[in-house]
């Protein structure tokens, strides 16, 4: 009976349910109409997602299932560690840093865009260092280790990035001026939408939204992110408004000429776990072990391709390549 419960709690937090679940059980259903109230019911819409476009997939176009075997792997990982653990990260950090913000905005909706450019900028922080230090790359590279996307890959993420994520974007987001309920709504708006940009080009076929490419990131967009090809490196980090991409000089549409390759340079068994895990741990071990004085540090935080010989295989140096190559060809 014990286990039947657990499972059955285990199925309520994946779908994050709980909150809606209360809410009936309360009988006080007015309570939906209040911040709180909507948040439990948005809170859903990213794992069902997840959830319709896996049976979408084995049902109507027959994909695989070994597809499947690491993202579900690592969700229950993240998961055992997480009960094991039992840490309030986000709320800890939320109130260390309330005292220090630099301003306090109200929670009125017509401030909620204002409060997502500045998750926004979080995120695309957070997610450029990702990609730019080696040591947060290593983790980061679990996320990146599928070759064929899908929505499930938004829940394959290592559960490591998955905390100091959560305290970078508390801390940043806190000291900005979101309060906590501000932050929330923003947070879950945004895996939502990061559900949606992952699904597969088997159910939406070239992942374009029309005229709103030029406004918000779209499947087309992130696919490119999720790519290896050298054009594509290190380019898309925003979630949803691209503005930051734009601004920085890290926006890439996708080429038809040049159609996107999932995963990552380096050589990954990608039904591996362990090599999808700690993979890039390995191969960072082993460059440190062999480096000599100020480079073992250095390999720890220069970018992935980095070695002290010079012969640069950067994503910043393979990019700049094939932009030239481009050129050329035109």
């Amino acid at each position: 009976m014990r286990l039947l419960y657990d499972m059955l709690h285990e199925i309520l937090v994946f779908f994050r349910i709980e909150g809606f679940i209360s809410i009936i059980k309360s009988g006080n259903l007015s309570s939906l109409k209040t911040i709180e109230g909507i948040l439990a019911f948005l809170s859903p819409l990213a794992p069902l997602l997840v959830f319709a476009e896996v049976l979408w997939l084995l049902v109507i176009h027959g994909t695989n299932v070994k597809i499947y075997k690491i993202p579900f792997l690592i969700i229950i990982l993240n998961r055992a560690v997480e009960r094991l653990l039992s840490l309030s990260i986000t709320l800890f950090f939320i109130q260390l840093c309330d005292d220090y913000a630099i301003f306090h905005i109200p929670f009125k909706w017509y401030w909620v865009p204002f409060a997502y450019l500045i998750y926004e900028l979080n995120s695309y922080i957070r997610h450029y260092a990702a990609h730019k230090i080696r040591l947060l790359w290593c983790s980061h590279s679990v996320h990146h280790s599928a070759t064929e996307l899908t929505s499930s890959v938004t829940l394959t993420t290592a559960y490591l990035e998955n905390i100091y994520t959560d305290i970078f974007a508390a801390c940043f987001c806190t000291l900005l001026g979101l309060p906590p309920l501000m932050f929330f709504t923003v947070m879950v708006l945004d895996s939502i939408w990061g559900a949606f940009v992952h699904v597969s080009e088997k159910t939406i076929h070239n992942g374009r939204l029309g005229f709103l490419e030029k406004i918000i990131l779209t499947p087309s967009h992130h696919r490119v992110h999720h790519a290896r090809n050298f054009l594509y490196m290190d380019t898309n980090f925003c979630s949803i408004i691209n503005i930051w991409d734009r601004i920085f000089g890290t926006y890439q549409e996708e080429k038809a000429d040049d159609p996107v390759q999932y995963g990552t340079t380096r050589e990954m068994d990608s039904h591996n776990f362990w090599d999808v895990y700690f993979g890039e741990y390995i191969d960072l071990w082993k460059d440190v072990k062999n480096a000599q004085g100020i480079n073992k540090l250095l390999y720890l935080i220069m970018p992935p391709g980095w070695n002290p010989n010079q012969e640069l295989q950067t994503a910043k140096v393979l990019r700049k390549q094939a932009l030239n190559n481009n050129k050329e060809i035109r």
